[in-house]
């Protein structure tokens, strides 16, 4: 019986022991921000180390793991495919998300007895859209494709490297092979600078804790006190149920027994591109093939926004409630469903995709500007979880993406 308690013990500090480092990390961590409050911020420094460390290595490695994952594709056919089924999930998951908030406004309004004073935006020398869509795509010369901001057009380009290299076939084997060898040697820098993370992490909660948490006691607390709740159902009960049809019991298992690390990640670091590393392990663990996680992951990681969406949908009841506008009805429902759609799939990947979602919101249903300060403050108190509902959409979907694949026809 002993050993047999044993036994479950170590089984289950096998799987969980750096789960539980990064959240006993968190807990210290968050605790040393109430306590230091202000003053917190010397930690800071410990926990950007751990992001410029993320940033630095992600660009290299969503390159080479893109490129290397479509060059040794034996049939360029699966990879359209993947594209394929990969967007319908993210637009049925953005869809359903968005549901879910409009669910979560109706019930509770965010807008109740809520003043505040407006401030006028200057929004002169806002690029046109059909100019952002250009300038996410492509970029004038290769080293800006170094840099972070422009991870789509990164994402574009490795893309065809791989499509490149698949193409070249034998003539191309050797710089295949490259492309093997650097996502191997990427993933183990990865894995390097995870062993940093419940230091970094830990680091970076006392910082956000002591600073910005009385934030969340002010005039935006009922828009706070809606979608965090919302956002942890979502992302318990939603991806539970997408993990669920992905992979019945034993995908749900697998699920949450690896997706803890990536969801800590993305919520401390406020970015979906910080949690891609954790992420692709997380996907490796759980099962999902090489080909799949190695596509759908570092795209969703800039063009599916499951939080992005709730967000989006908070910020329009808002509005409409600020300016005493009637929120009911199917036309406004489907309409607010659909801006929401965009904001979280479309505009996220756009450079300044954020801000271009929140002056459509404004402009689309005819605020006046002054209104576009009131929602970028509510989207920053709601970045943390967000972020981690952005970032774990990602994983489940991948795994839809999987089993839709996978499914005998």
């Amino acid at each position: 019986m002993n050993r047999g308690i044993g036994g479950l013990l170590k089984t289950f500090l096998k799987n969980y022991a750096f789960s539980l480092a990064l959240i006993v990390s968190i807990i210290i961590g968050s605790c040393l921000g109430i306590a230091f409050k202000s003053r917190a911020s010397f930690f800071k420094p410990f926990g950007d180390i751990f992001l410029n460390l993320l940033f630095t290595a992600v660009v290299p490695m969503v390159f080479f793991s893109l490129s290397s994952a479509v060059a040794v594709m034996p049939d360029a056919r699966r990879l359209g495919k993947i594209l394929g089924y990969m967007m319908l999930v993210f637009i049925g998951t953005g869809i359903i998300a968005s549901c879910v908030m409009l669910v979560g406004v109706k019930a509770y309004p965010p807008a109740e007895g809520m003043t505040m004073a407006l401030t006028p935006v200057d929004v002169k020398g806002t690029v046109s859209i059909p100019e952002q869509f250009v300038t996410a795509l492509t970029v004038p010369e290769f080293g800006n494709l170094l840099v972070k901001k422009n991870m789509l057009a990164l994402i574009f380009f490795s893309l065809l490297i791989g499509l490149a290299a698949l193409a070249a076939r034998e003539k191309g084997a050797a710089f295949r092979q490259f492309l093997v060898s650097g996502n191997d040697v990427m993933t183990r820098v990865l894995g390097f600078i995870m062993l940093y993370a419940p230091i970094g992490l830990g680091a970076y909660f006392a910082y956000l804790v002591g600073v910005f948490g009385p934030q969340l006691l002010g005039s935006y607390f009922r828009a706070v006190v809606i979608y965090y709740p919302v956002a942890l159902l979502y992302f318990f009960i939603g991806f539970s149920a997408y993990a669920y049809l992905a992979g019945r019991r034993h995908g749900v298992v697998k699920f949450w027994a690896n997706i803890i690390p990536p969801s800590l990640t993305a919520f401390a670091t406020g970015s979906s591109f910080a949690a891609i590393p954790a992420n692709l392990e997380a996907a490796e663990r759980i099962g999902v093939p090489e080909d799949i996680r190695e596509v759908v992951i570092p795209i969703g990681a800039t063009v599916h926004m499951d939080g992005s969406c709730l967000s989006a949908m908070l910020k329009i009841s808002l509005l409409f409630g600020l300016f005493n506008m009637n929120f009911s009805g199917i036309e406004t429902f489907v309409s607010a469903i659909g801006v929401s759609l965009v904001s979280g799939i479309v505009m996220s990947g756009i450079p300044g995709g954020g801000f271009l979602g929140e002056l459509m919101i404004v402009t689309l249903y005819g605020f006046p500007l002054e209104a576009l300060p009131v929602i970028s403050m509510v989207g920053t108190l709601v970045d943390p979880p967000a972020t981690m509902v952005n970032a774990v959409g990602d994983n489940v979907a991948s795994m839809m993406v999987a089993r839709i694949l996978n499914t005998p026809k």
